[in-house]
């Protein structure tokens, strides 16, 4: 029997016959192809996802990476361990991703029911493929599928993470962000219904470089804005389309991980980046509300603390870094770290995206403010000692749906949020401390448009606007004395 031979005559709603199974294509070579070790491949790498004490619900949407599992199965990793509070009550997955082998016009859907494995088989759900079988852009072809690997590689760990759930497998070639948009609306559906979007970021680029691409490209998503290309994101359209109607149902964007393949098990010298994002209806998200300094103790201060202090010390000869191995150190966080001296600023460097460990984001971020502030020379090893260190660690941050502009001035908390502003193609912020100079939402935004280059007369309403809060620790703080 050939690898694509009919089992069965029976009638399929996508019109071609049941009972065919498309076989595992990249068992093998994308991941282990004995179903033993595949299934402890993939529970090693759920078991290893360091979750958050409150990890919230379970995402109705994520993006997951989709090269060898020794390349980025970790990274997808961190998106399905937080389906684990979902297994049983998930029992519909809808799957988008390029296509790498075939050429695509529009969407297509496969002609066979079902989808195998090395731990079985995952069958295609039948009403929902009808569904939006007669849709415009969405096709059938079972020759787009045969080969992919985009799709393949999620499978094994729903399998694992969910259990037995149907599929709605598309592959999106040729197609407009608006028509994935349609189509994810035509399958959105309740709890029951999960979406995976299937995607890598940059190719083949420099380890440094990539880093910066792929930075840009999490931050368009987060903000839900992004115009992105497929030299960013292989999956740019369904991701296009993802966020399309997350703006719509006004859901939560979360970066999960953030590698490339130089972090992983390749050389730095060409890298392909990897990202895992959940997306969570507002609601479930706890209303948007800023998650990420409420849960850190003054006892996560010190240490953060600490560890800033030793990264300019090692920097500087004057002594080792201090290590800490707690596993909150290893979430994906943003951070500045602030130096003063007799309450002059000394240097102040940081990032908006959580693009690397926490404390690698301190360490690094530490070493930048004393070394690579060009406002000021660097920090001489006889300083270090008058020296006070601040951290600022930022939280995820958070869109603010609205409508017209008194709308968002009655959600923003003067002196509590910091903004984010994008429109045009542009992009700006203000730490939350400006709202001391700026203490009106009228002069705030007035003044942070301007940062971004836009006309005073340009409506707010055209801008997507996200919000974030600041945690601070000082050294000179009387409440971190241990």
């Amino acid at each position: 029997m050939s690898r694509h031979s009919d089992a069965t005559t029976a009638h399929h709603p996508t019109g071609g016959p049941a009972g065919r199974v498309r076989p595992a294509a990249v068992a093998g070579m994308f991941y282990p192809g004995g179903a033993r070790e595949l299934a402890d491949t993939v529970d090693r790498a759920l078991a290893t996802v360091r979750l958050p004490a409150d990890a919230g619900p379970a995402p109705k949407a994520v993006i997951v990476p989709h090269a060898g599992y020794v390349y980025s199965g970790d990274v997808a990793a961190g998106a399905y361990a937080r389906l684990a509070s979902a297994r049983g009550k998930v029992t519909r997955v809808v799957i988008l991703g390029p296509c790498h082998r075939v050429p695509v016009r529009g969407l297509a859907l496969p002609a066979v029911t079902a989808f195998e494995t090395p731990l079985g088989t995952l069958r295609v759900d039948p009403a929902a493929a009808g569904a939006i079988a007669g849709m415009p852009g969405v096709s059938v072809s079972d020759a787009a599928h045969a080969d992919e690997h985009a799709l393949e590689v999620q499978l094994p760990f729903l399998q694992r993470a969910l259990g037995d759930v149907t599929i709605v497998p598309l592959v999106v070639g040729a197609a407009t962000a608006a028509q994935v948009a349609d189509v994810l609306e035509r399958l959105w559906g309740g709890p029951e219904t999960l979406i995976v979007i299937s995607s890598d970021l940059s190719h083949y680029h420099r380890y440094e470089d990539a880093q910066a691409i792929d930075a840009a490209t999490v931050q368009a998503i987060l903000s839900l804005d992004p115009a992105l290309d497929h030299e960013q994101a292989c999956g740019a359209t369904p991701i296009m389309g993802l966020v399309e109607v997350a703006r719509r149902r006004k859901l939560v964007p979360e970066l999960l991980d953030l590698r490339n393949s130089g972090d992983t098990a390749g050389d730095k010298r060409r890298v392909v980046g990897y990202a895992s994002f959940a997306f969570r209806e507002r609601a479930a998200a706890g209303g948007g509300e800023d998650d990420g300094g409420d849960d850190y103790t003054q006892a996560h201060g010190r240490t953060l603390l600490r560890v800033a202090r030793g990264a300019i010390r090692h920097a500087l000869g004057a002594g080792d870094p201090f290590t800490a191995r707690d596993a909150w150190l290893d979430v994906h966080r943003a951070t500045f770290v602030t130096l003063k001296q007799q309450g002059d600023l000394r240097g102040c460097i940081g990032s908006l995206e959580p693009r690397r460990p926490l404390g690698r984001d301190v360490e690094a971020n530490a070493v930048a403010a004393a070394f690579a502030d060009p406002r000021f020379a660097p920090l001489e090893r006889h300083e270090l000692e008058r020296t006070d260190i601040e951290v600022s660690l930022l939280s995820p941050p958070s869109p603010l749906p609205f409508d017209h502009a008194e709308e968002l001035f009655a959600q923003v908390r003067p002196g509590r949020d910091g903004i984010v502003l994008s429109a045009a193609g542009r992009r700006a912020t203000f730490l939350p401390q400006v709202w001391e100079d700026l203490p009106t939402p009228e002069l705030f935004f007035g003044h942070l448009k301007r940062k971004a280059g836009l006309a005073d007369d340009f409506p707010l309403a055209r801008c997507t606007v996200q919000r974030y809060t600041v945690r601070k620790w000082t050294e000179h703080d009387p409440g971190l004395t241990p």
